[in-house]
């Protein structure tokens, strides 16, 4: 299959990206590929935007290179170009340039760039991160502004300037202060996504955004694509009953502890009869006492967007 163009990537990215998980045996903590395939198989079943393979929510820095490198091919071979798969790239300046590499050679369409291990490097420092994975591939990159990574407008634009095939930029950081003041000043230069989760779709949607990256997606995708379907409407009314009924509460439940937006999701993944798993440590992987059965009760308020 031939390489995507960056530029056809870009257009390719508007809607819902979802984000598969990564299942751990809660044996051993070994990687359970066959379990990954069958949920992103799942996942083909709806009209996703890209499918992230090693990202946030499937624990990308709790996995071997070599088991990014088995998560990314097993993600190419299921989709079988049917949408796009990002594979995400991180850690420091020499893994992220192997890592950047091997999932170019591996047939994946884009790189998601996450943060490096080391916070609040200085951004000359940042910058020559980003143009290490850059001078690995010719893939799309998407830049994942998070935790440390923390940029400004006139960052942006430096990044712009040097990142030939930088084509978006991911929100995670809940700013949409400083968000649209990035937007107003690159313009069209890249493709402006939703990054922290389903629950900021209302405020990211309200200034002109159309593409969101869904942890939902991994429980109900039909209900991420209706929140961008009516969001995208500027339906507020059908909107904020969605996230009345099911996007706070379940986001409520995952922030409680650091750590439970995946641990909470890989539970309700197991409830449902997918393939969860646990997590790796540093995340928590037991729920405290009392939330398996509220996982359970708000599972039975998602049947009729399952």
């Amino acid at each position: 299959m031939p390489m995507m163009d960056p530029q056809e990537l870009r257009s390719k990215l508007t809607g819902v990206i979802a984000f598969p998980v990564t299942p751990f045996s809660p044996a051993d903590l070994s990687l359970d590929l066959e379990g990954y395939r069958a949920n992103v198989r799942e996942m083909l079943d709806f009209d996703m935007a890209a499918l992230v393979a090693a990202g946030g929510t499937g624990e990308l820095y709790s996995l071997t290179p070599d088991e990014i490198l088995s998560v990314v091919k097993a993600t190419v071979e299921e989709t079988q170009g049917k949408t796009p798969v990002l594979a995400g790239v991180g850690f420091g300046g020499g893994l992220s340039r192997e890592l950047a590499r091997a999932a170019t050679e591996a047939g994946a369409d884009g790189i998601l760039m996450f943060p490096p291990y080391y916070p609040d490097a200085d951004f000359e420092g940042l910058l020559d991160y980003y143009k290490g994975i850059a001078a690995n591939t010719s893939l799309g990159l998407l830049l994942y502004s998070r935790d440390w990574v923390k940029l400004s407008p006139a960052n942006v634009a430096r990044l712009c300037d040097e990142i030939p095939n930088l084509i978006a930029l991911k929100e995670g950081q809940a700013d949409l202060r400083t968000y649209q003041r990035i937007m107003a000043r690159m313009g069209d230069r890249l493709h402006w996504i939703g990054g922290i989760g389903d629950d900021m779709v209302p405020g990211y949607y309200s200034i002109g955004i159309r593409t969101y990256t869904s942890s939902i997606a991994t429980i109900a995708p039909r209900l991420s694509l209706q929140l961008h379907e009516r969001a995208s409407m500027l339906d507020n009314a059908s909107l904020d009953r969605l996230m009345k009924n099911y996007v706070l509460p379940l986001y409520g439940l995952r922030a409680r502890r650091k750590g439970y937006e995946v641990t909470v999701m890989k539970e309700a993944m197991n409830l449902l009869g997918k393939k969860g798993g646990v997590v790796r440590p540093p995340l928590p992987r037991d729920l405290r006492e009392g939330e398996r059965e509220e996982i359970e009760k708000l599972l039975a308020a998602y049947a009729p967007v399952l």
